[in-house]
């Protein structure tokens, strides 16, 4: 069945890309690709193998991209659109609806990030059923390089926690419940290791106790060592004692898993029944966020902005930007402590770094 648009090109090719005006084909829903039958046995490593597969991405990026391709999929059923086989055109087309706010009735332009992560997901979902897309066809990667050029825009940062923000928002914890002492335990463990949130809830108490976990940490005389399972492999981040108990990650930690009682399973934990018990599933990212822009706040942190500004500016990155923008030691430190891969990527942590520590125009002797 033909999609009723002009075939596909070489991306060698440097013509601009060609549309048609109107479009006009019908719809059909994908189903994944046939899957071969596995021998009995062979049953078990085809769901191990399965298992694997699920566990090459983040539940959240499989989420994201579920959400991607209904998104997609609505625009081409709304266009009379067929979803395969898969068409650089067409999703030239789509990409074009997103940036320009027409992707939904009455929606609004997504930002670049977005349009990328929806040819993402667009591009994973047609490789799952054995489809796959060329991203490189001059139908996509030209207008996407146009919408780029148009519409990107530097990325909007979250506010920095600095340490005397942190300090003033763990006073608005209360020091005697449940809740209060873990959230403790989350801010000063997320600051001082320059955690992600998803790093933070990931955490178990001991190594290979649970299938979800992403880390365990490890507590010595001189601090914890955090082991973290991230993007590109495993690390490690050295987290020291605090100069006292009242700001120190470690003890706030001892002491949470002490009161409530865990030592084995999710470090972090819903408190249930009122503040008095803890429960056994573990805490969703989300809740360091709202943790985070929950206690800056309270604590009026930035108070000469408006409300509706401050709940912009604070998240779970707050926690990293703010040890980036703190630690007075060499750059590379807070590199190893936040897991970039660059230097670049650290300074865009650091909200209060001194720019112009090296003078090129003075070295240059004017």
């Amino acid at each position: 069945m033909t999609t009723g648009i002009s075939p596909s090109v070489d991306a060698s090719d440097d013509r601009p890309p060609t549309f048609p005006e109107t479009p006009s084909v019908t719809h059909g829903v994908p189903s994944p690709a046939p899957q071969n039958t596995v021998p009995s046995h062979l049953e078990r490593l085809a769901d191990r193998a399965r298992d694997y597969v699920e566990a090459a991405s983040s539940a959240n990026t499989r989420k994201a991209y579920v959400s991607d391709w209904k998104h997609f999929s609505s625009w081409c059923r709304r266009q009379g659109l067929e979803l395969l086989p898969p068409s650089p055109q067409v999703v030239g087309l789509y990409i074009t609806a997103c940036a320009s706010g027409a992707a939904i009735p009455g929606g609004k332009p997504n930002a670049v990030s977005t349009i990328e992560r929806r040819l993402s997901a667009i591009t994973w979902n047609y490789t799952q059923r054995g489809t796959p897309l060329d991203r490189s066809d001059r139908h996509i990667a030209t207008v996407l390089a146009g919408i780029r050029n148009t519409h990107a825009s530097p990325p909007r940062q979250k506010e920095a926690v600095l340490p005397e923000d942190l300090i003033a928002m763990l006073e608005t914890l209360a020091r005697g419940s449940l809740r209060g002492l873990r959230d403790r335990a989350m801010l000063l463990l997320g600051f001082a290791g320059g955690l992600r949130r998803s790093e933070i809830v990931g955490l178990d108490v001991g190594r290979d106790q649970t299938q979800d976990g992403r880390g365990w940490a490890e507590i010595l005389d001189k601090g914890l060592v955090v082991t973290l399972r991230g993007k590109t492999g495993w690390r490690e981040v050295e987290i020291g004692r605090g100069s006292s108990d009242a700001t120190c990650p470690v003890v706030a930690l001892e002491t949470w898993l002490k009161l409530a009682r865990i030592g084995h399973g999710p470090m972090f934990r819903r408190v249930t029944g009122r503040g008095k018990d803890v429960g056994p599933d573990r805490l969703n990212d989300r809740e360091v966020a709202r943790l985070v822009k929950r206690t800056a706040l309270a604590a009026g942190v930035r108070g000469d902005l408006t409300e509706g500004e401050r709940e912009e500016k604070f998240a779970g990155h707050s926690l990293r930007a703010g040890l980036a923008s703190s630690a007075e030691v060499d750059e590379r430190h807070v590199q190893k402590q936040l897991g970039h891969a660059s230097a670049e990527m650290t300074r865009r942590y650091q909200r209060r770094r001194d720019r112009f520590r090296v003078n090129l125009t003075k070295a240059a002797g004017l």
